[in-house]
């Protein structure tokens, strides 16, 4: 896997025990169709390797939220509209995440089993810096590893990887489904990258236990994307 950039491939590991914030941002938007790029993995035994259809997501927190039925932001920038998102509830049943331009918008590109993600892209609407993509075992559902007694390998090209900057493959323990069973207002789930799990509690995810992080929210000064 190619991992030019300060980026994030991860996989899901359902024997790890982790203290994790949860992450689920609610309504699956329509401005954007929402296409996984395929990205094919391989089961091995002693006996030989059968390729597996599974592809990539990116992560929610990374996409577009507007005000459903709209193209109005919800988020810009690094803060919130207060007009929308008057609290988090309401914020949580207004605001849609689209699907995601993975190439113009996210520079993501999948072909056959080489993933390459870059650190800037200039868009047609904006410039994002850096991303966040999951396995996929289906289109709504998370790859879900069970490493015990299991060997996982993949190859990384840092050729175009620069001093200073962090290409990343990790596993986390999160909901396959994004948690949209446990939240019954995540209408998006895992198919829109709902669900992020890290046992560092980041404070910038947009969306927590399924209600906006808008209480508190402060800007980052250094971070024009971002906020805690």
């Amino acid at each position: 896997m190619q991992t030019p950039g300060a980026i994030r491939l991860v996989a899901l590991a359902t024997t790890a025990s982790l203290s994790v914030m949860l992450a689920h941002s609610q309504l699956a938007g329509s401005n954007t169709a929402e296409t996984h790029p395929t990205l094919t993995s391989q089961s091995c035994t002693s006996s030989g390797c059968t390729d597996e259809d599974t592809s990539i997501a990116l992560d929610a927190n990374w996409r577009w939220l507007y005000k459903k039925g709209t193209s109005t932001n919800c988020y810009t920038g690094n803060e919130w509209d207060e007009t929308i998102c008057s609290d988090p509830k309401t914020c949580a049943s207004t605001c849609a995440l689209d699907g995601a331009d993975y190439t113009g918008t996210y520079g993501i590109t999948a072909e056959s089993n080489s993933l390459t993600l870059k650190l800037v892209t200039k868009g047609p609407y904006s410039t994002n810096i850096g991303s966040r993509v999951y396995m996929m075992e289906s289109d709504d559902t998370y790859k879900a590893y069970k490493l015990l007694n299991q060997e996982f390998t993949f190859d990384v090209d840092v050729s175009d990887l620069d001093c200073g900057l962090n290409g990343a493959l990790y596993f986390v323990d999160m909901d396959v489904d994004g948690g949209k069973e446990r939240f019954s207002g995540n209408k998006a789930g895992a198919k829109y990258g709902t669900g992020y799990c890290d046992a560092q509690c980041p404070q910038d995810l947009k969306f927590i236990s399924g209600e906006a992080n808008i209480l508190n929210w402060t800007a980052s000064a250094t971070d024009s994307n971002s906020g805690t």
